[in-house]
């Protein structure tokens, strides 16, 4: 079995095609820690973590998870077995507690190596693929119905999407109720929709106002409580509506998938490689809700054209009930850093068959994007809820 014998991360500053609005600010500009593994075989094998609004999703940062993987991370994996991915996961744990992006962008760099090492698919490594495809959303997040409708409809003529996520929680709760009824309204039997509050209501709030969503033709909800309020969603699930209600935030561990599941807090979960610490614990997380008969959902961090295949291939693997996938972070960038992206055909995103995540990196374009190279704007986030 190859070594590791190198590891190299980078930032990365991408500006995005429009305002993208959550409750918490508005981004401009995508930043990712991208993280490159060679073995002593030869094979190259490309990781990346991505964050939100730079540290106001969690607690971790490009900036961090850079510091993490060069600090830390890269002694604890450097000369191991490149095969060994529970024990180099372990390593990492004793290295460095939490820091999950950080271990997420270099374990997926890892397997992506080991599978080109092998010229397999990554899937293939992850037992195998069940799903060819995966319904595609695309999400609605400029706050404007006029700007959002026309965005739905080029969408839909264009069969990229018919499913869409309406951003919410930055402005009042009966202001957010009007424009999600707005364009689902317009665009009722055409599309299904989701909403995600990015945990801005209070219980009482959310309690008030998701009956409307619902009556709205909402089908999903997703976080509409701070992640530690778990009996907030347990009451939420408690109502027996027919809109489903999904964790995000309150479900990053295999730990927190129990806890929600025990208590009944929770129909959907939102899988996110990033937040869970790479593909093989996004899997035991997906085990967890399928014992628990709980649904799942493919979530973004809105990650390039190689995080979004990473977990396109995870996805890819998982049993259980599902609704789809949203890794449409590609399209909302102004450019990306592969040379052949995944196939976007008839509303569904098709899973690449490799070798390794099945997408070829272009290292001018890394290099246009490089932070220490170019000294891009690092933030281009708007705190301001407008």
């Amino acid at each position: 079995m190859p070594q590791i014998i190198s590891l190299q991360p980078r930032i990365i500053d991408i500006p995005t095609v429009r305002p993208h609005k959550l409750s918490f600010g508005s981004i401009q500009q995508q930043s990712y820690c991208i993280v490159r593994i060679e073995l002593s075989d030869g094979a190259v094998g490309w990781g990346e973590a991505a964050t939100i609004g730079g540290a106001s999703w969690n607690e971790e940062s490009p900036e961090s998870i850079l510091h993490a993987v060069k600090a830390y991370l890269t002694p604890a994996v450097l000369n191991q077995e490149a095969g060994g991915f529970e024990s180099i996961l372990q390593r990492m744990d004793k290295s460095c507690r939490g820091n999950y992006f950080a271990k997420s962008a270099v374990e997926m760099a890892l397997i992506d190596a080991v599978a080109r090492s092998n010229d397999l698919p990554v899937w293939q490594l992850l037992g195998g693929k069940l799903h060819e495809r995966l319904p595609l959303a695309w999400t609605l997040a400029t706050g404007d119905v006029g700007k959002d409708l026309e965005e739905a409809y080029r969408k839909l003529e264009e069969r990229r999407h018919r499913i869409f996520k309406i951003k919410i929680g930055a402005r009042t709760p009966q202001e957010d109720v009007a424009l999600v009824s707005a364009i689902a309204r317009e665009l009722a039997g055409k599309a299904r929709f989701t909403v995600d509050v990015n945990q801005a209501w209070d219980g009482n709030t959310a309690r008030r106002y998701v009956p409307e969503l619902a009556d709205a033709g909402v089908d999903l909800i997703e976080q509409p409580v701070a992640k530690w309020n778990i009996e907030g969603l347990a009451s939420l699930v408690g109502m027996q509506m027919r809109t489903l209600i999904m964790a995000d935030e309150s479900v990053c561990t295999p730990q927190d998938a129990l806890m929600l599941s025990k208590q009944n807090a929770s129909h959907v979960f939102s899988l996110k490689v990033a937040k869970h610490g790479g593909l093989l614990r996004t899997r035991k997380v997906a085990a967890v809700a399928e014992a628990a008969d709980i649904d799942w959902y493919g979530g973004t961090m809105l990650e390039t054209s190689l995080g979004s295949a990473a977990s396109a291939h995870v996805f890819s693997t998982l049993p259980g009930k599902h609704h789809g996938c949203e890794l449409f972070g590609p399209q909302l960038l102004v450019d990306d850093i592969v040379e052949n992206p995944m196939v976007v055909k008839d509303f569904d995103l098709h899973i690449p068959d490799g070798p390794g995540f099945g997408v070829t990196i272009d290292e001018k374009k890394l290099d246009r994007f490089d932070r220490s190279k170019q000294g891009l704007n690092p933030t281009h986030f708007d705190l301001g809820r407008k």
